[in-house]
């Protein structure tokens, strides 16, 4: 693991009440730094799930529009016992910081930032997969015309919609990575690619679990991906099964989750039923 990095992330967990842990990576997933307290074997871990995340971030950008700005901005992870927090730092690398539930949220990111910043030109080497190619080709989103399946579209996400302004689309999807229902207006292939790209992205959120703190009952509540233009939301949706929002950027986010939240205890039930066990715990 590349260490010379490593003395300036303690920044973080020095300066920041309740953070835990700082990674920098490349957006292979090659360690480049981390603070103390993590084995290598963690830090391979952490960094491999987080080059994945921001890819799968990034390509999930047509979901929270159409905008041709589609800049990622971050990706937060959050636990029962903790926050997880990525953002770019430079050309090819990313930061991955974590902390306890208590964090000063505008303090870590106001950190994290500012270290970005101070790390300047110790970020030059070129990434091996391109910005534009982690976030897929911009002529490529699929249609977002309605899906022309009425038994395909859940009465309860259009509400939602119609109801907080710049609400977007939403699916619901199985723990397999298909979609089981979605709003009026998303196209079956669009679903589609959602659906996948968040199953993905789910897994990689559990696999970040120990890096947010140790626990016996950990659990994952949702992932955040913000852009320039818009932002998505993951989250558990009873067992099983996971919805998947967007949202413009100035939405009330507040008023949007809380009433995402309301409408997920019948989803299940208005949607094809899916197998197995429950996935809230990590």
């Amino acid at each position: 693991m590349t260490a010379d990095l490593s003395w300036m992330l303690e920044d973080i967990v020095h300066n920041v009440p309740h953070a835990r842990h700082a990674v920098l990576l490349s957006a292979d997933g090659l360690p480049r730094g981390a603070t103390e307290g993590l084995t290598e074997k963690d830090v391979r871990t952490i960094s491999a799930a987080m080059a994945g995340m921001q890819s799968l971030s990034r390509a999930t950008a047509h979901f929270a529009g159409p905008e041709q700005d589609r800049q990622w901005n971050q990706t937060v992870i959050e636990f029962s016992h903790g926050w997880i927090f990525l953002i770019g730092a430079g050309q090819g690398s990313y930061l991955a910081a974590a902390a306890a539930p208590d964090v000063d949220m505008q303090q870590i990111s106001f950190r994290m930032h500012r270290l970005v910043a101070r790390l300047g030109n110790n970020l030059t080497s070129p990434p091996r997969v391109s910005a534009e190619d982690a976030g897929g080709p911009r002529g490529s989103a699929p249609r977002q015309e309605g899906s022309g399946d009425a038994g395909f579209v859940l009465g309860a996400l259009d509400q939602v919609m119609s109801e907080v302004k710049g609400a977007r689309h939403a699916v619901l999807l199985g723990s397999d990575g298909l979609p089981r229902g979605a709003t009026g207006k998303m196209s079956r292939d669009l679903a589609d690619t959602v659906s996948a790209a968040m199953t993905g992205i789910h897994a990689y959120s559990r696999v970040t679990s120990q890096f947010a703190g140790v626990t016996e009952d950990a659990r994952w509540r949702q992932t955040v991906i913000e852009f320039q233009h818009g932002w998505i939301f993951l989250m558990a949706a009873g067992p099983d099964a996971f919805l998947a929002a967007s949202a413009e950027h100035d939405c009330d986010i507040e008023q949007f989750t809380t009433r995402l939240h309301e409408v997920v205890p019948g989803l299940t039930a208005a949607a094809t039923p899916g197998k197995g066990k429950g996935t809230g715990h990590v």
